[in-house]
């Protein structure tokens, strides 16, 4: 993993930890729809 993708990965983590969806969902999510 580069760092750009390790970044976004958290990013997205960190916003989405205060929703009342899971975190860990997107997380699977986005590398599948960024490949």
């Amino acid at each position: 993993m580069t760092f750009y993708h390790l970044f976004t990965l958290a990013l997205i983590q960190g916003i989405t930890e205060f929703l009342p969806v899971s975190s860990s969902g997107h997380l699977i999510l986005l590398p599948r729809l960024t490949n």
